[in-house]
């Protein structure tokens, strides 16, 4: 049993050493259960290794190689989300000190890089996470299919009003006058377009690169009785012609990749009329974490969406600023990112018989729900934050 006790001290030293907040109650492989608490409350996370190669590749791979421990069955937790938040809290606090290999981080470096967002890289890495198909996300969304952050008014109120909570707002920072044309740069499965056409009474070009897409928000647009003021088109950002008095753009810079930041908001700044205004919605991370973020490739990246990079604060004000365009402010709700992530996560695994009927098999049931418990556990600790920020070309 030496070489266990060993590892267990390797993996306490690396990882859970002084934590700043909650407690991480770990049985171990053999029986032995290990209890770290932090200074201050935080999440109560429990962890039961199967096996003892999930010390072994989180010594080597650090929380990478934490997490595909976990897509092999290696480790198991009543709640992934409070796991994930501990570790995040030991990450912003500088413990998490242990990453991959130098070997592994060129690899995982250099694969990320291959899914550059060019032309062609983009379709290819929307395609990847988008056209998994229409019927999948139907199984777990709620009924606007909106896959992104939602704003939540009051406790207990239903994902779909929450849904259009946030949409509303997008608009309201917008504020376009009735006949504006507003185009929407991603725009998912046609819920905030055909909204902003009913509601704002606007004219509507909005764009995507998902064939899954596009045949869904088309029929919506018909079905709506929207077609005379709705246009949904296949389309890359970078191709769009013609000029708009508004822009609107949910969750989609995250898929742009760092290197065309400054391509994104030029044709931001190209595409607006004088005075006219864009509102994007971007999960962010703390700009103390993107140094280091950026230099890597973490779990999102690598099996979740490939080419994806999600910018700083400073980082989206600074390429603002940089095409010319004049920051109006942001706001952040990061913890209704963590509500709306924790109610996909309940439909997803209420959903699961349907879902698995399509074909997906148990890894890719796991892999979803380390990938929701990962993006709540981010919000929940502050490491990630989702924000609605404005522009106004002068």
């Amino acid at each position: 049993m030496s070489a266990p006790r060993g590892m267990r001290a390797r993996l306490i030293a690396a990882f859970l050493r002084d934590p700043p907040a909650g407690t991480l109650h770990l049985r171990w492989p053999d029986g032995v259960v290990t209890v770290t608490a932090g200074a201050a409350p935080g999440p109560a996370a429990a962890v039961r290794m199967h096996r003892w190669r999930a010390v072994r590749r989180a010594l080597l791979g650090g929380p990478l190689g934490l997490a595909e421990a976990y897509l092999d069955g290696d480790w198991e937790s009543p709640d992934l989300a409070a796991v994930v938040e501990f570790g995040a809290h030991l990450q912003r606090a500088g413990n998490l000190k242990r990453r991959p290999t130098l070997p592994q981080r060129i690899v995982d470096r250099w694969r990320h890089r291959r899914n550059a967002n060019s032309h062609t890289g983009a379709r290819a890495n929307i395609a990847a996470h988008y056209d998994l198909g229409n019927t999948f996300y139907q199984h777990w969304l709620d009924e606007t299919l909106t896959y992104s952050s939602a704003i939540f008014e009051r406790a207990g109120q239903p994902l779909g009003e929450a849904q259009r909570n946030k949409h509303r707002r997008l608009l309201a920072l917008l504020a376009p006058a009735p006949g504006a044309r507003l185009l929407e740069i991603g725009c998912g499965w046609g819920q905030f377009a055909c909204l902003a056409a009913k509601e704002a009474g606007v004219r509507v070009t909005a764009i995507t690169l998902s064939k899954e897409q596009l045949d869904f928000a088309r029929r919506r647009v018909f079905a709506e009785g929207l077609a005379e003021r709705v246009s949904i088109e296949l389309c890359d950002y970078r191709d769009v012609q013609g000029r708009f008095d508004r822009i609107a753009s949910i969750e989609m810079i995250e898929a742009v990749g760092e290197e065309y930041w400054p391509v994104f908001f030029a044709k931001l700044a190209e595409s607006l009329t004088p005075g006219g205004r864009a509102a994007l919605q971007a999960i962010t991370i703390d700009d103390s974490l993107f140094p280091r973020y950026r230099r890597g490739a973490d779990f999102i990246q690598k099996y979740v969406f490939p080419g994806g990079m999600l910018p700083s604060d400073a980082a989206l004000k600074r390429e603002g600023e940089r095409a010319g365009l004049a920051w109006l402010g942001a706001d952040g709700f990061g913890i209704h990112y963590a509500e709306t992530l924790a109610a996909w996560r309940r439909r997803f695994h209420a959903a699961w018989d349907r879902i698995a009927a399509l074909g997906f098999d148990e890894r890719f049931k796991r892999l979803w729900t380390y990938y929701l418990a990962y993006c709540e556990g981010g919000f929940r600790a502050g490491n990630i934050d989702v924000r609605q920020v404005a522009f106004a070309k002068p």
